[in-house]
């Protein structure tokens, strides 16, 4: 059963669709990346599932029933892209009183702020106030005080911002080790890069719209071009073939394009008999951003087509 099941979402400002008949599912234990341009809908779309906006139609299923905000608030950690931190409070005293708003007894609040600010070397920090904090040291303390309730479904929104390397890859393992203790994670993002190396499963959406979704290697696999890189030697000559064509070469790498209809077993053999030698050969999968340029740019020079058709 999915943890979050996501129906036909649709959110209108006037004549503005922001979200337009959106569907997918979560399953537990997933890390699941939203992305899209600016003003794609990425926003819109966060606030319904925590209960910060109601959906003009369709439905949000979360844990096997309708979602109800009072309730199901408890069980969701939201770190929103504009932080929400007391500027003038000690941040100690404020990640005990954030975990209390999340349900946690006093004593229970106290004691995972105090694990939580110990694995991430903030003890120190205790009774500095968060307007004292570099954008970085802000940026753990929210996730912090995001994550520390334990909630089923976490949302971050551009957790990375601001972090130098090494603090973001101490964030990047914690979501590794809360999706294998069962939390579910939705990671929006404009960084293609870090999606590719996170996330299990994507939805890409553009002007209110599902554009794709699947996991990330489905969706790489869906758009690759056939191409593969040949490792040889420098000067190497690759024969005229009905199998293949000659996309590119620098040095001893050269790139080809596999007809359709042709096997790589074939491609090999008719290398392998006409004596090119061959140390690699590895087929080109396309980036996540590739794909995301691809799609978008696409969608764009629809509407404009549209438009034009229409006017």
């Amino acid at each position: 059963m999915p943890l979050l099941d996501v129906r036909n979402l649709k959110k209108h400002y006037g004549a503005h669709r922001a979200v337009d008949d959106i569907s997918f599912s979560i399953e537990p234990g997933t890390i699941f990346g939203l992305l899209g341009p600016n003003g794609a809908g990425k926003t819109t779309l966060l606030r319904m599932i925590t209960g910060i906006f109601y959906p003009d139609a369709g439905q949000i299923i979360f844990d096997g029933r309708p979602f109800k905000a009072e309730e199901d608030i408890l069980r969701i950690g939201y770190m929103p892209e504009e932080r929400g931190l007391y500027k003038k409070m000690k941040i100690g005293e404020q990640a005990v009183y954030l975990a209390q708003l999340k349900g946690l007894s006093k004593a229970d609040a106290l004691e995972k702020v105090k694990i939580w600010f110990e694995k991430f070397e903030m003890q120190s920090w205790w009774n500095k106030k968060v307007e004292d904090l570099s954008k970085g040291m802000g940026q753990k303390l929210q996730f912090v005080t995001t994550v520390l309730h334990e909630p089923k479904l976490i949302i971050l929104d551009e957790p990375f911002s601001g972090l130098d390397p090494v603090n973001a890859n101490l964030i990047k393992e914690e979501i590794y080790q809360l999706a294998k203790r069962g939390c579910t994670v939705i990671f929006s993002t404009h960084r293609m890069e870090q999606v590719e190396e996170i996330c299990d499963q994507i939805i890409l959406v553009n002007k209110g719209k599902k554009i794709l979704d699947g996991t990330v290697s489905g969706v790489k696999q869906e758009f690759k071009k056939h191409q593969f890189r040949i490792q040889s030697e420098p000067g190497a000559v690759l024969p005229h073939s009905a199998h293949f064509s000659s996309v590119s070469a620098d040095g001893a790498e050269y790139v080809i394009q596999i007809t359709d209809g042709s096997s790589t077993n074939t491609v090999l053999e008719e290398l392998i008999r006409q004596q090119v030698p061959i140390y690699g050969f590895t087929e080109i999968l396309p980036s996540l951003n590739d794909i995301f340029i691809r799609l978008v740019e696409g969608t764009q020079a629809t509407t404009r087509a549209f438009q034009q058709a229409t006017t």
